[in-house]
């Protein structure tokens, strides 16, 4: 026969056992979003613009809500793009390291807590190694907004003290937009100097540019130095969002959402069309020429559970090219009465 002492540490022993694995089925259930486990920003400069977008999709039903994001050091520092992801929604945790006041090895933490639809605290490990030898001014090539069609031009200062030998030997970039030229600027007592000059080339494609070109060097301990580059190529008009998200439908209930088109001067609008025959849209078209067209976009979603798309086209007046975007959502099984 059990005793009183043997059955209580047995109950306690089940609800640890029980509450652990839920626990372990919360962390598990949140961490599936993410697109990785850890961040390694591997060796970079100091002063550079080190930045990480940890993405993060929300593939469940219900809406996910990011409450709070916070790092273990501060050598880093992180925020979320949204803190509303829909159901198939896409957003980010940008992570940035400060490489201005930290140096060599730093090791931290990125922890992200959702508090719906359930709970669950996701840590990621954050690693960076930042050289005390090689200084960029400014941190990143950051051309900031770029109309189509113009190209443009910055540059990045390159600092390194050390040895008198040390060189620039190459650059990698896989955007093909986008050429790199090292300007050796001085070289003496042990330091050399370069200006990066970066060119962006009038036939890149409309969009954002974020990647890290490489300098490779002579320096066999570190033999590559990551630059970050960033850019937005823009059109005449934007749209706001460039992904309408529609979320979770219910077949039958109206819904409707609100884009943005933006131009450089005062535009009309002739006519919205829709790419599919669903006719499940509505838009109130602007009458007037202005320079920010607000559209309201109202769906009565059809009986077609599972993904939805649509692809709109918009032809502005005086434009020889039509502008499109795209709405994306999720329509439930779930009718209206």
């Amino acid at each position: 026969m059990l005793s009183k002492s043997s059955f209580r540490f047995g109950f306690l022993s089940a609800c640890l056992f029980m509450l652990s694995t839920s626990s372990s089925f919360g962390q598990e259930w949140a961490q599936k979003m993410f697109d990785k486990d850890k961040i390694d920003f591997g060796v970079i400069a100091r002063g550079s613009d080190a930045q990480y977008r940890l993405k993060i999709k929300n593939i469940y039903p219900s809406p996910v809500h990011i409450s709070n994001v916070r790092t273990t050091c501060g050598c880093s520092a992180a925020e979320p793009s949204k803190n509303i992801l829909e159901s198939g929604e896409e957003g980010y945790i940008q992570v940035k390291m400060d490489t201005a006041r930290f140096q060599r090895r730093k090791d931290s933490n990125v922890i992200i807590t959702i508090d719906a639809p359930q709970y669950a605290e996701i840590r990621i490990p954050i690693t960076a190694y930042i050289r005390t030898d090689v200084v960029f001014t400014p941190g990143s090539a950051n051309f900031g907004s770029v109309e189509v069609g113009k190209g443009a031009e910055t540059t990045v200062a390159l600092a390194y003290a050390g040895r008198d030998d040390w060189a620039i030997t190459g650059i990698q970039s896989k955007d093909p937009s986008l050429t790199v030229k090292a300007v050796e600027t001085a070289r003496g007592g042990g330091r050399v100097n370069y200006n990066l000059i970066l060119t962006l080339a009038p036939n890149t494609p409309l969009g954002p540019i974020r990647e890290q070109i490489m300098l490779k060097t002579n320096d066999v301990n570190f033999t590559t130095v990551p630059l970050l580059v960033e850019a937005k190529v823009e059109s005449d008009i934007t749209i706001t969002p460039e992904v309408v998200s529609l979320g979770m439908m219910v077949p039958g209930q109206e819904k409707t959402v609100n884009v943005v088109l933006r131009g450089k001067k005062p535009f009309e609008i002739n006519k919205i069309e829709c790419e599919s025959n669903d006719e499940a849209f509505k838009i109130r078209m602007p009458k007037t020429t202005q320079p920010i067209h607000v559209l309201p976009l109202t769906i009565v979603p059809p009986n077609k559970p599972g993904d939805y798309s649509e692809e709109f086209t918009v032809t502005i007046a005086g434009r020889g090219e039509p502008i499109t975007f795209k709405a994306f959502g999720k329509i439930s099984e779930t009718k209206t009465n």
